[in-house]
């Protein structure tokens, strides 16, 4: 077992135990076990999973962030966190329409990299969300 801490800007979102951590690191999803080598990366934005144990997994939205990883200790720092539950779906879908809409739009004004980080980050919700849903319907 290793100690696991999700902490946003605004407050610790989790601290607990965990068998086994995965994480979007900006390279492409990481699983992180009890022992695993040192390590400091990006995250990007999606879906950070925390394996209690073989019954119990917990499911949290990163915005984006770090993730250090020690052998006994696994810290995610991101500037929005959340519970994979705690996401309001429809909330997710009208900010995706407002940023593709923004993005359709253009203009000489317009700054696509935000756009494009807006996209990204209300697609990693929505697919956090469907993956939580799924889970549930097992």
């Amino acid at each position: 077992m290793m100690k696991v801490e999700i902490v946003s800007a605004e407050e610790e979102i989790y601290s607990g135990t965990a068998e086994m951590v995965f994480a979007p690191a900006a390279e492409g999803e990481i699983g992180v076990a009890p022992g695993h080598a040192p390590l400091l990366t990006l995250l990007g934005p999606g879906e950070v999973r925390v394996k209690i144990s073989n019954e119990e997994e917990a499911s949290f939205y990163v915005s984006g962030g770090m993730i250090e990883v020690q052998p006994k200790l696994v810290t995610i720092l991101s500037d929005t966190a959340s519970r994979a539950e705690d996401l309001d779906e429809a909330a997710v879908q009208e900010a995706r329409d407002a940023a593709q809409k923004l993005f359709e739009a253009g203009g000489a004004s317009m700054d696509y990299a935000k756009a494009r980080a807006q996209l990204a980050e209300t697609a990693a919700q929505i697919r956090a969300i469907q993956r939580l849903r799924r889970r549930a319907g097992r």
